[in-house]
């Protein structure tokens, strides 16, 4: 299976590779999905695997597909993978995509997902490190044997990730024209392809602007990059925060998107109203960001519980 990068032209990034499978239906619809629908290269890949998945299952052609062969798809996957919610709802949402873009193909006449419900998800609260953990994470020296040039750029990285609340695909998509140092302020592109504008705080700016220092000379406008001088990727970022959460010391999980939740937890426990917080972290729905409000309300029972004594007596 080849990766190639189509020539289309569209609102997906022109030089951005995209995964084509040997399936032509399937290629069709993911250039469709990438120059058309604006959707990024891995959420486009994604999607390409997942129908590469259900032909594998169904064991023919996907244009013949019946609503049967989709329930039993589902039911495969929960019962015999033992596949979680999020992950089949991943792959009925991608179904769902390519059988209506063959219905406005005019390529069929139904949709073989329709009455084919989604697993619902547990409640899980997003994870959250408290404010002391964050700061002793962020205090944490880089490891030793990095060149000057990768501690400044790792700090930088640490100090932006908990300033903004953005996504680590976020970061690495960043270039040196979406940053205003002096104003404080940031132009990410998120999830589609849309752009919004993020703040970050006086020690982020700062961070970031003793990096730029020592950033090496290159032709690539990525603004973090590594020791090639070429685009830092989500992987990198993610192990970054990942040698700092080690290095630390601290006994909770830490990531580039629990940064994320506790960026949005910590501004709503300060005051931060929730129009505020759901535009700075680019939520479609209000709804969504008001996941914080139970978060926040966990954190003060644990703190009031660690508090008060009554029931810490022997005696009562």
């Amino acid at each position: 299976m080849a990766r190639k990068t189509a020539e289309r032209q569209g609102r997906g990034r022109p030089d951005e590779a995209i995964y084509l499978p040997k399936d032509p239906t399937i290629a069709a619809f993911v250039t469709e999905l990438h120059y058309a629908g604006g959707r990024g290269a891995r959420t486009c890949e994604a999607y390409a695997r997942d129908l590469e998945f259900f032909a594998a299952f169904l064991r023919r052609d996907l244009m013949t597909a019946q609503r049967s062969d989709v329930k039993a798809f589902v039911l495969d996957l929960a019962a015999k993978r033992r596949y979680q919610p999020a992950a089949i709802r991943r792959k009925l949402v991608a179904l769902r995509r390519f059988y209506r873009y063959l219905a406005v193909e005019g390529r069929r006449d139904d949709d073989p997902t329709v009455g084919v419900d989604s697993p619902k998800l547990p409640k899980h609260l997003p994870s959250v490190l408290d404010e002391d953990a964050v700061a002793r994470l962020l205090r944490t020296p880089p490891p030793a044997g990095r060149t000057e040039f990768q501690r400044l750029r790792d700090r930088a990285i640490m100090e932006m990730l908990y300033a903004s609340g953005v996504r680590r695909a976020e970061v690495a998509s960043l270039n040196l024209g979406d940053v205003d140092l002096k104003r404080r302020i940031m132009r990410v592109t998120g999830k589609g392809n849309k752009q919004r504008t993020v703040l970050i705080n006086e020690a982020a700016s700062e961070a970031m602007r003793l990096y730029l220092g020592h950033r090496p000379r290159t032709s690539d406008e990525a603004f973090f990059v590594g020791r090639r001088g070429t685009r830092l990727g989500v992987r990198a970022i993610w192990e970054i925060v990942k040698t700092f959460e080690r290095l630390s010391g601290i006994r909770l999980h830490a990531s580039p998107h629990v940064l994320r939740h506790s960026f949005a937890t910590h501004l709503l426990e300060n005051g931060a109203d929730l129009m505020t917080i759901k535009e700075l972290l680019g939520h479609e729905s209000l709804a969504t960001t008001q996941i914080y409000t139970n978060v926040s309300v966990e954190h003060m029972r644990k703190t009031y519980d660690d508090a008060h004594p009554r029931d810490k007596r022997d005696d009562r």
